[in-house]
């Protein structure tokens, strides 16, 4: 990737396996609203953006610290945000 994209980490609960995603608002997935996504284990992937915000909570730095440099090994370049809303015009479905 040789754009600079933003990134989210978040969380799962600890039911859910308590693993960090990390969700790339900007980029789509598929042309039904998904968005492009990646944890350690499955890796790329996609995710409905709001859904996964209410599912999960924030990761602290050192909670994505990990998988921020696993990213970066493989070629992203980021900026790291809280959260985005609303989510880039592009990624707003249409009906």
């Amino acid at each position: 990737m040789s754009d600079t994209v933003t990134v989210v980490f978040r969380v799962w609960p600890d039911l859910l396996g308590g693993d960090v995603i990390a969700l790339f608002p900007s980029v789509p997935y598929d042309n039904r609203g998904a968005i492009m996504s990646y944890q350690h284990i499955g890796q790329h992937g996609a995710a409905d953006y709001p859904h996964v915000i209410r599912a999960t909570r924030p990761a602290t730095p050192a909670e994505y610290a990990p998988l921020e440099r696993e990213l970066r090994q493989i070629g992203y370049r980021f900026e790291v945000r809280s959260s985005v809303y609303p989510l880039p015009r592009e990624r707003q479905v249409r009906a």
